[in-house]
C-alpha cells in the first residue's frame, strides 16, 4: 500500500533560559521555556534518511541561549519574533517556523530588616519569589485529650541570583564540578513545621498571622543571607522561624536545589559575563535538615509526604 509524508515538524523542545540583567546591585530577571518547531523543505529526510536540509536541533538550542545574550530578552514575544525570523530567513529549506514561549514570573522579596547590607527600601535587590507561590498545608491529629497540629507549606520557589558560593568541597577523581565565587542559588521549598499548643488549657495560636509571619521570616532569611551552601541558608531559614515564632518548636526543611548552569557562549564569539544560564530541572542536588528549639523532640517526619 503506497503512502506518502503529511505534515511535520522537528526542533528542540523546552530550552530552559534564564537572563539575568543588572542594572548596579539591581537585578532583573527573565526566565523562559522556549520551544523551537521548524517545518519546510523536508521530504528527504523523511523517506531517505538524508539531513542535507536539517538544521540540527542542537543548533536551534544554541541558537535560544546566543540570542538571549545577542538581543537580550525585552519580552517573550519580541524574543520569539528574533527566533522564528531568522530560523526562516537564515535556512532556505526551513519555510516554516513555530516558537512557544513559557514565562515564569518572579516577585522580589520584601524585607522590613533596614540595617542587612543587602537590603534596599523595601526589597532585596537580587532576591526572588516565583509568581503563583505556594501550596499551604496542615496536619492536625487529636486522641482526645492531646492536639498536635504540623502545618508548612510546599512548592514555595525562590531565587538569589547573586551572594551565593560553593567552593572548598571534597574532591575525588569522579569529581569534574568547578567552584563557584558567584552563583545563583534557586530552590522549590518544601517545609513543615510543629507548634508547641498541645491541649486545650493552652493559649490557641493566631494559625492565619502564624502562617503569614512563619513564610515573612523564610523568606526573609533566604534573601539576607550571604550564602557558602544551600545546607547554610537552610539552617538560617529555620533559626530565624525558631528565634522569631514562639509558638513553634520544630521546623523541617527539604530544598532541591534548582541548578542554574552558565551556558558557554564562546563557540559563538560571545562572552557569558553570568547572564545567560540554562535551568535543569533533573538530576538535583536535595538538601534536607529539621532545626529545633533547644530541648524540644524531633517529630515531624523526614518523609513529609505523608504529612
Amino acid at each position: 500500500m503506497a503512502t506518502i509524508l503529511g505534515q511535520n515538524q522537528y526542533g528542540k523542545a523546552e530550552n530552559r533560559v534564564v537572563k539575568i540583567t543588572r542594572d548596579g546591585d539591581t537585578h532583573h530577571i527573565k526566565d523562559l521555556n522556549v520551544s523551537v518547531a521548524l517545518s519546510g523543505d523536508m521530504d528527504d529526510v523523511h523517506y531517505s534518511g538524508s539531513n542535507a536540509n536539517v538544521l540540527p536541533t542542537d543548533t536551534t538550542k544554541n541558537t535560544v541561549y546566543a540570542f538571549a545574550k545577542e538581543y537580550g530578552i525585552e519580552s517573550a514575544e519580541q524574543f520569539g519574533i528574533h527566533l522564528a525570523r531568522w530560523f526562516v530567513n537564515s535556512q532556505e529549506p526551513i519555510q516554516r517556523a513555530r516558537i512557544r514561549i513559557e514565562e515564569y514570573g518572579w516577585d522580589r522579596i520584601a524585607t522590613s530588616d533596614a540595617n542587612s547590607k543587602f537590603i534596599g527600601a523595601d526589597e532585596v535587590k537580587h532576591s526572588f519569589v516565583r509568581q503563583g507561590q505556594e501550596t499551604r498545608v496542615t496536619q492536625i491529629t487529636y486522641d482526645g485529650q492531646n492536639w498536635e497540629v504540623i502545618s508548612g507549606l510546599k512548592d514555595l520557589v525562590v531565587m538569589n541570583s547573586t551572594n551565593s558560593e560553593f567552593w572548598g568541597y571534597v574532591k575525588d577523581k569522579y569529581t569534574t564540578l568547578q567552584e563557584a565565587y558567584d552563583r545563583i542559588l534557586a530552590t522549590q521549598v518544601s517545609s513543615r513545621w510543629r507548634f508547641n499548643w498541645s491541649d486545650d488549657e493552652q493559649r490557641m495560636p493566631n494559625w492565619e498571622k502564624s502562617y503569614a509571619e512563619t513564610r515573612k521570616h523564610m523568606l526573609q532569611a533566604f534573601a539576607e543571607t550571604y550564602s557558602l551552601s544551600l545546607q547554610q541558608t537552610l539552617y538560617q531559614m529555620g533559626s530565624r522561624i525558631i528565634n522569631h515564632r514562639s509558638e513553634i518548636d520544630e521546623v523541617r526543611f527539604s530544598l532541591p536545589n534548582k541548578h542554574h548552569f552558565l551556558v558557554d557562549l564562546e563557540p559563538f564569539g560571545l562572552k557569558n559575563d553570568n547572564e545567560v544560564y540554562f535551568a535543569a530541572d533533573r538530576p538535583y542536588g536535595l538538601i534536607e535538615a529539621t532545626i529545633l528549639r533547644d530541648g524540644a523532640d524531633a517529630r515531624i517526619p523526614v518523609d513529609m509526604t505523608n504529612l
